[in-house]
């Protein structure tokens, strides 16, 4: 699902029109003069029980024939795009300059493509994309006949390919490795580990069985993206109709969102929501993928965020799949500002002149090219926006920092580093019927308007506020907090069946000037769905990465509400009494420490 952004991801496009028909065999390699050429072909693929039509377009570069075979890169587009948008077509413009052939495509649903939009469902899209591997190995032919017989081959049928791509384009390709295991590598960018975090999030720990808070801005955007495809794409592929009452999506997936939308959470709806969301997310099937994979989330991604691919890279190092990490600074938030100036972005090429670029490279050489002296770089590194020399503002680690900076929270409002310095206290806040805080308007970018700053109503949130740093503090990860609170009206409801009646909070981390003015680091909260309102819990919150200067004070709040998410049915009161003996804990992943 991805949103485009200036620069490195385009507006969502319209396919350029129906491809021309092929030659029968594809065409000779470039002239000397044409660094590759470019071929529109169509596949017929079976996938989920239909038959879908894959429209594609292959670049092969000058001077690739079967007698000078090269490996390939296979790419789709994000949600919404297609072949033809400036961030996929640039995938194949990119390697083929670089002497991989390339074959890029317009996702199932998307541009010329036909079936529905099943959510990267490794049994459709994955399966879809299988046997595109199978054009390049030289076990297929595209509809017109062509065929491919200069791809590097590991074995008959097993050509030597990789994957890259952003958001929706990332997740298909762990879908595939799943179904196929000839891909050599991987490059998934900005995409989602678990569907029912990203757009129905419950960051409690241990709250995986209860139902989250509904990302209804961002979730409803992409739905009527997908419900919108006659206004993107006129005279649609019959198999891409499903129904009057789900258009162009599975079943389920209409169904998903139709239940979030409802503001209800009963049992029965409850489990076939978590259990589609989740099938159709790697957090099911990455147990299945052993490709090499090369993880780049960015820091400015309220769909999804650094703990999505966090999530997948820790299940990948255990299982013994080889994986690393990148956190870039961009992501689908921020869309008016784009990547950070000297930020890898396809569209411009700049793959040998930025950090994240050439570590793709690096990726590719390693994988794909097998060349075994590629540095392929550290486990994990991170972009930061404070340094200012262009040539180091990537750091570099073995591992993710640990949480291993405790502040507690004081009764008085303090954040204090010594538990001995807990105040007694009690505060309280209530909810209204309508949201009191505002973290961002999520598609704001999208349609190229500006967002007001994150704010709190008084008498809807508490904080608790640090002493001003004496020394910058780099925090690098998601923090976690743990408290205890009281509400006698979620009590009485907690149980009732439904799991809207629990009670709803919103966690999250300032930064405060000496001068008042706040920041909440890129707009990210944590919501949480209370699993049992009488016990204490604890939150995960959003990894970010980001530097409290000198002067500078931590504040950490819980809020009633936020305006890009459902909230709280009904009224109900919290209360956090504060105290030495069971204080409220907030732990920090510092860097450095």
């Amino acid at each position: 699902m991805s949103r485009r952004v200036p620069r490195s991801r385009a507006p969502l496009a319209l396919a350029l029109g129906a491809a021309l028909a092929a030659p029968l065999a594809i065409g000779p390699p470039a002239s000397a003069a044409d660094p590759y050429t470019v071929t529109p072909l169509k596949f017929t693929v079976q996938a989920g029980g239909r038959s879908c039509t894959v429209d594609a377009d292959l670049y092969r570069p000058a001077g690739v024939d079967r007698e000078h075979p090269a490996p390939a890169v296979l790419g789709t587009n994000g949600f919404g795009g297609s072949k033809s948008d400036g961030s996929t077509d640039s995938i194949g413009k990119a390697f083929a300059q670089r002497g991989y052939v390339s074959l890029v495509y317009s996702g199932l649903g998307f541009g010329r493509s036909g079936c529905l939009i099943s959510l990267d469902d490794p049994d459709i899209d994955g399966a879809a994309a299988a046997q595109l591997v199978d054009f390049l190995g030289g076990k297929r032919a595209a509809d017109d006949g062509s065929t491919a017989d200069f791809v590097t081959l590991d074995a008959p049928g097993d050509p030597r390919v990789g994957m890259i791509g952003g958001s929706y384009g990332g997740a298909v390709q762990l879908a595939t490795a799943s179904v196929d295991h000839r891909l050599d590598a991987l490059v998934p960018m900005i995409t989602w580990h678990d569907l029912a975090y990203s757009l129905d999030p419950n960051n409690a720990v241990g709250g995986s069985g209860v139902p989250g808070v509904f990302k209804w801005q961002w979730t409803n955007g992409f739905y009527l993206i997908g419900e919108g495809q006659p206004l993107l794409q006129p005279s649609l592929d019959p198999s891409r109709i499903n129904s009057l009452t789900c258009l162009h999506f599975v079943t389920q997936a209409c169904r998903t969102i139709h239940t979030l939308n409802s503001g209800s959470y009963p049992a029965d709806r409850t489990a076939e929501l978590l259990a589609f969301a989740r099938r159709v997310s790697p957090v099911s099937y990455l147990r299945r993928v052993r490709t090499p994979t090369l993880l780049i989330q960015g820091q400015a991604d309220t769909l999804f965020n650094l703990n999505e691919a966090t999530a997948t890279y820790r299940t990948l190092r255990a299982q013994g799949t080889p994986v690393k990490m990148i956190w870039q600074s961009w992501g689908h938030s921020g869309g008016l500002t784009g990547p950070a100036t000297g930020e890898f972005d396809l569209s411009k090429g700049n793959l040998e002149t930025t950090y994240v670029g050439r570590r793709v490279l690096a990726w590719f050489d390693r994988h794909l090219r097998k060349r075994t002296h590629a540095d392929t770089g550290p486990a994990f590194a991170y972009y930061r926006d404070w340094v200012t020399d262009p040539n180091r503002t990537y750091a570099t680690a073995d591992r993710l920092p640990a949480l291993n900076r405790t502040l507690y929270l004081s009764g008085d409002g303090k954040l204090v580093d010594n538990r001995n310095k807990v105040a007694r206290g009690t505060r309280g806040y209530t909810n209204s019927l309508i949201p009191t805080s505002h973290s961002e308007s999520s598609l704001a970018g999208l349609i190229g308007l500006r967002d007001s700053p994150p704010h709190d109503t008084k008498g809807t949130y508490l904080d608790w506020t640090s002493e001003p740093l004496d020394r910058p503090l780099d925090v690098v990860g998601a923090p976690r907090a743990t408290l205890k609170v009281h509400s006698p009206k979620a009590e009485r409801t907690q149980n009732s069946g439904d799991a809207a009646d629990k009670l709803v909070l919103f966690a999250k981390i300032y930064d405060v000037a000496p001068d008042g003015t706040r920041t909440l680091v890129r707009r990210l909260v944590a919501p949480v769905r209370v699993p049992d309102v009488t016990k204490s819990f604890t939150v995960t919150l959003p990894g970010i990465v980001h530097r409290y200067e000198t002067g500078h004070r931590l504040r950490f709040v819980i809020a009633a509400s936020d305006d890009a998410y459902f909230g709280n049915r009904g009224i109900k009161p919290v209360t956090v009494v504060g105290g030495p003996r069971e204080p409220g804990v907030l732990r920090l992943p510092v860097a450095g420490s």
